[in-house]
């Protein structure tokens, strides 16, 4: 079966965003809704196609963005968009906590499929938001293990509740003025070899981390009163990093070693970004919980906790959610899984969007690197598939975010959406269905920026 999209036309070079009609609503926009909205670029979609997003004023640009890692299979993939139509014509709504429904179990098999090995069984919950996985997740651990404190990372980012904003540790702003947060939370470095913490070299700084672990259970945290270690396998808001090979096995001897719950939030790199399920699938180790949402439906707000079954212990009433698992959204979520794991196709994409986020991954990465050979202010280009990060260094090495600033926007004027991460890092993380051709088309903007810069 083949699920097709028109291609829409080349995006042209933009130099005088916003049009009118865009302008007028950024004016409302600006008048009636929350002041905690960033708002970077002067852009109002209006519709998209593909990879492909117009605005108001009929501007057309080329998205490596995907709404933060949301839109994987595009923009108004018609085999999403009829899943979404057929279950919006049964029921909208009934409340996943108080009645089974077969498009939420059968979604549940299909996301379990992905994690359980032979002779383990693993159980889901099902959310509305990457924060919700992970408050959920919290409570969890602390419910199976009694114990209270929870270790993440510098870096990180979890969502923005209490409970979830308690645990990242990306940018102060996120805090300042909102406490007092969840108690019982540390934080602790997070092995980027590009600049590796604790004193370490990029080959020792998995290790380094867990030694740090270590002694703050000599005499900072009590090993027994940690319910858990909650970690991205590869950080999305800190950077788009990608640890070294040992860091994830290791952290799960730690672990186990102190009956620890290890908690991957593959919130941002799960859902076929790197090429696999799940980016901890490219490492040697299995966690305890997995918190998935952003990719998971294209768009539709879910999400969810995956659990093993000897963990997800918790009972009946315990924990809840009115609108989490809704069947609309579940049904974005099967077509989402079908492009993914190729039972639907998509032109020019190969078996399925597994196979084209590590290929066109892989041609971008290639061409990405022949520009930091090009140009030394991109100090490092890193990632796996559709999560690639470009870091911009000063002379002396050092982040130089106001340069990223500049090329992000320059490439903004120039057509193409991305957005920004870490220090001083662009993230690029299209939709998974885009082609080497449309790829070619953000790389030429790309050096045409860097040149720019130079």
């Amino acid at each position: 079966m083949t699920a097709t999209q028109p291609k829409p036309r080349q995006p042209e070079l933009k130099t005088s965003l916003p049009g009118p009609k865009s302008a007028a609503i950024i004016e409302r926009d600006k008048q009636h809704l929350s002041t905690s909205y960033m708002r970077p670029y002067p852009f109002v979609p209006d519709h998209g196609e593909g990879v492909w997003l117009t605005d108001a004023d009929g501007n057309t640009m080329l998205d490596f963005f995907a709404g933060i890692a949301v839109t994987t299979t595009g923009h108004a993939h018609p085999h999403v968009v009829k899943a979404v139509q057929d279950a919006v014509g049964k029921f909208t709504h009934v409340c996943l906590t108080d009645y089974p429904q077969e498009i939420t179990t059968s979604l549940a098999e299909r996301m379990l499929k992905h994690v359980e090995k032979p002779g383990e069984k693993w159980r889901v919950f099902f959310g509305n938001s990457g924060a919700e996985a992970v408050e959920a997740a919290v409570k969890l651990a602390r419910n199976h293990t009694g114990r209270s404190h929870v270790i993440s990372t510098m870096g990180s980012f979890h969502g923005r509740t209490y409970g979830a904003i308690t645990l990242t540790g990306s940018k102060t702003k996120y805090k300042r003025g909102f406490g007092p947060l969840l108690p019982a939370v540390s934080h602790v470095p997070y092995p980027n070899p590009f600049r590796p913490p604790l004193g370490s070299t990029p080959e020792t700084c998995g290790q380094a981390v867990i030694d740090h672990i270590e002694n703050l259970f000599v005499g900072v945290i009590p090993a027994d009163e940690v319910a858990a270690i909650i970690v991205e396998p590869m950080q999305g808001e800190g950077g788009y990093i990608v640890p070294p090979a040992d860091f994830l096995p290791k952290l799960r001897q730690l672990c186990d070693k102190h009956g620890i719950m290890l908690i991957f939030d593959e919130v941002q790199a799960g859902m076929g970004r790197t090429g696999k399920m799940f980016s901890f699938q490219h490492f040697d180790v299995q966690p305890d919980m997995i918190t998935v949402a952003k990719g998971i439906a294209s768009g539709l707000p879910i999400s969810c906790l995956l659990a093993k079954e000897s963990v997800m212990t918790w009972p009946v009433g315990s924990h809840g959610s009115t609108f989490g698992g809704n069947p609309v959204a579940a049904a974005a979520a099967h077509a989402t899984l079908d492009l993914l794991e190729g039972q639907v196709k998509h032109d020019g994409c190969g078996d399925s969007l597994f196979d084209n986020a590590a290929a066109v991954g892989e041609y971008i990465m290639g061409e990405l690197k022949k520009m930091q050979a090009d140009y030394p202010f991109l100090g490092d280009v890193r990632g796996r598939g559709l999560f690639i990060g470009m870091e911009f260094v000063k002379p002396d090495g050092s982040p130089d975010g106001g340069l990223r600033d500049r090329a992000s926007y320059r490439m903004f004027e120039k057509g193409l959406l991305n957005l920004d991460c870490g220090e001083a890092v662009i993230r690029i993380s299209p939709p998974l269905i885009l082609t080497r051709e449309e790829a070619a088309t953000g790389l030429k903007i790309m050096r045409e920026v860097l040149e720019e810069l130079r």
